[in-house]
């Protein structure tokens, strides 16, 4: 069973769903799918035990065999390879590694070669399987390192995907595939806006989802009438606590201290596991 945790703006308390929802279980896997900025290991402290280089192939040219037609740039459509007076021009960073220059070369003067994009760690985080991945600075292209990522679920215990936030491409790869959706927001004109942008991309996806509304005593009732109105089940509210925003200031998780919330995030999972077909 995969579970995607996912909101439409950031600060919702994606993370902390994530990760204490992960805590709540007996046999899961957290994976941090938020390859530009993750910060799981921060709350679960795991030990990393194996560490893996993930790269793209991009072009490279024989001089010696190109004639310089021009049908690789004609093929590429990021513009990443540029035929000039007898010379070609690669740009590593906008190549989506698809290899469609090298396809249609009729002079077979491309080849391909790794290009690192980022790295992939996986260690144990108590008696939960951690894997996050980091895109390597000034890289543009996160969903590859996604999907490569995502190789690494363990279809034998519950893994649950921390997205990124907002509803672009990295955070489709992430929530893509995925059993159940929790889409985290709270009860403010933003929180309700980007919500309703998440509701759209995870039914274009189709997968069942519910919602989470962080900080629900603040605010108004706008999210709840929303969320009547498209019948999308509230699956639990977490009320202003100073105590939980103490904690995560600190690195730890909620369910350390408020232990009643390793309950209410149990009865999260049961609700959830009964709307997956099997």
């Amino acid at each position: 069973m995969v579970i995607s945790v996912a909101s439409g703006k950031g600060g919702t308390g994606k993370t902390t769903i994530a990760i204490n929802l992960a805590l709540s279980l007996k046999n899961a896997q957290y994976m941090d799918c938020d390859v530009e900025e993750p910060n799981g290991h921060i709350f679960l402290k795991p030990k990393i035990k194996e560490r893996l280089s993930v790269g793209i192939p991009v072009p490279q040219v024989d001089d010696s065999k190109c004639t310089y037609c021009g049908m690789c740039a004609e093929a590429c459509e990021y513009n990443a390879i540029v035929v000039v007076k007898e010379r070609v021009l690669v740009f590593p960073e906008l190549c989506h590694g698809c290899g469609g220059c090298s396809y249609v070369c009729p002079a077979g003067a491309i080849k391909e070669v790794e290009r690192e994009i980022g790295v992939i760690e996986k260690g144990m985080a108590g008696n939960i399987e951690f894997v996050h991945a980091r895109l390597n600075v000034g890289e543009p292209m996160a969903p590859p390192l996604i999907r490569k990522e995502k190789n690494f679920i363990n279809d034998s215990k519950i893994s649950i995907i921390d997205s990124p936030p907002g509803t672009s491409c990295p955070v489709v790869e992430s929530v893509k595939g995925t059993n159940f959706c929790i889409l985290v927001t709270e009860p403010t004109p933003f929180g309700l806006n980007d919500l309703k942008l998440a509701v759209g991309m995870v039914r274009i996806l189709d997968i069942p989802f519910g919602v989470v509304i962080n900080l629900s005593d603040i605010g108004t009732r706008e999210v709840w009438d929303y969320c009547n109105q498209e019948n999308i089940p509230v699956l639990m509210e977490i009320p202003y606590n100073r105590r939980i925003a103490e904690l995560y200031s600190k690195g730890i998780p909620l369910t350390e201290v408020l232990t009643e919330y390793k309950d209410k995030l149990s009865k999260l999972y049961d609700y959830v596991s009964s709307k997956i077909t099997p």
